[in-house]
């Protein structure tokens, strides 16, 4: 009878698991599918008076039939996508795989290592007609595209050398130390990873960029030197001021900065600087030196790794429990089915750090924009803001609810504002 009643709460248990998983799935596609109706509707609203002369009217209409496409398209990719997850969850879909995984072999790393490159691949594999359409049918229609097939393939090829290297060190790393210390694994992983994150800030556009883009040091003349003209007003000193082939694949433009200590650089896209006036180029450096005098890239560091070891550290509490992996359909307690099911019901907690960090995040932004026009780079900075909205087709009126869940920066209006009054 004991034994009977044990049954039964262990299958009470598991199901309940499994449903509440599901749930996280179903909630979390739900939430995404309102505000993307919602960001939908409010694309086409007055736009305000400080905005007005940034899309003629035929340059307007485009943008809503960018914004239109793209709305459209995220909308069947998620579905597709949800509806590819409920079927895995609910018929033990990877469960199955993990049982592939084993018959090539039984060790734990080895097995895991298996079991997540089949995974990768069939993600990989399936999600190349979304990015395909994507790039050379939406993009190409409204003239953002410049990648060629040949680019394309050797982007996706490198990504997943790229992955399946250091994502399987990492997952080889994490459950090496689990069976090695059980309860202390996840200080182990932690203190690994951010090892690895800081690593990566640093040398990242030393070691991996160069594998996707080519940088050269920016030319000698009058832009060079108004921007160590700027930088050196601003107390900032740079020697590391590089030029990306960001036209190798589009015609946005962006800028950005990089690394800390020797290490830091400062990049700009090709385009930017073909879309951009002197002024505004500078503008926009002296917003990216902004966040480095604001220390901005080191609190994201920090708040990562806290985050990280905050993650790890719970997932260490549950990782032993059967009921993670008997939610994936094992009956035996499984490093990697339990990862995936605690990533699902840790979303909840994910999402609320992400609307966390974009709130920071656009605090930020307003302070390495105040920062830019303490420079005297305010008037150009908005000019370059207005030039880079209307290049992007970018939305101008997006939804409040939208912008809190997802944007990382304040809006146009916001920015703009924001320059003008203080």
């Amino acid at each position: 009878m004991d034994i009977y009643i044990f049954a039964e709460k262990k299958i009470y248990m598991t199901t309940t698991l499994l449903i509440v998983i599901i749930g996280f799935v179903i909630f979390s596609f739900l939430l995404n599918q309102v505000l993307d109706y919602l960001n939908s509707k409010f694309r086409n609203k007055n736009i305000p008076s400080e905005l007005e002369g940034i899309y003629d009217a035929e340059k307007y209409l485009k943008s809503q039939d960018y914004g239109l496409a793209n709305d459209i398209f995220s909308i069947i990719e998620s579905s597709l996508s949800t509806l590819l997850i409920m079927g895995m969850l609910t018929f033990y879909g990877f469960d199955y795989i993990n049982d592939i995984a084993l018959t090539f072999s039984s060790n734990e790393i080895v097995s895991a290592l298996i079991f997540v490159g089949i995974l990768m691949l069939a993600s990989g594999i399936l999600s190349i007609p979304f990015e395909m359409y994507s790039i050379f049918v939406i993009e190409e229609k409204f003239g953002f595209n410049k990648t060629t097939y040949k680019t394309f393939w050797l982007d996706k090829i490198k990504s997943f050398l790229l992955t399946f290297i250091l994502g399987g060190a990492i997952l080889a790393g994490f459950i090496w130390f689990y069976l090695e210390t059980k309860e202390l694994f996840w200080l182990y992983a932690w203190i690994s990873l951010s090892v690895f994150s800081l690593l990566m800030a640093m040398f990242y556009s030393n070691l991996i960029v160069p594998l996707f883009n080519k940088q050269t040091p920016i030319e000698e003349g009058s832009l060079k030197q108004a921007i160590f003209s700027m930088s050196e007003k601003a107390g900032f000193k740079v020697k590391n001021i590089f030029v990306i082939d960001g036209s190798k694949r589009s015609t946005k433009a962006n800028a950005y900065f990089t690394g800390f200590g020797p290490k830091k650089r400062i990049v700009l896209y090709d385009t930017l600087i073909k879309d951009l006036t002197e002024q505004e180029i500078v503008a926009v450096l002296a917003h990216e030196i902004g966040h480095y005098k604001k220390k901005h890239s080191l609190s994201n560091i920090a708040i990562s790794i806290a985050h990280s070891g905050i993650m790890l550290y719970i997932f260490s509490l549950f990782i032993d429990n059967p009921a993670l992996s008997n939610a994936m359909g094992s009956e035996t307690v499984s490093f990697q089915l339990g990862l995936i099911s605690f990533g699902i019901l840790y979303s909840p907690i994910s999402m609320i750090l992400g609307i966390f960090l974009n709130l920071l995040s656009r605090k930020n932004e307003y302070q390495a924009d105040n920062f830019a026009k303490q420079q005297g780079c305010g008037s150009a900075l908005i000019s370059a803001l207005k030039k880079l909205s209307e290049k992007n087709l970018s939305n101008l009126t997006p939804h409040p609810l939208y912008v809190f869940f997802h944007y990382s920066h304040p809006t146009l209006y916001q920015r703009i504002k924001a320059i003008e009054n203080e």
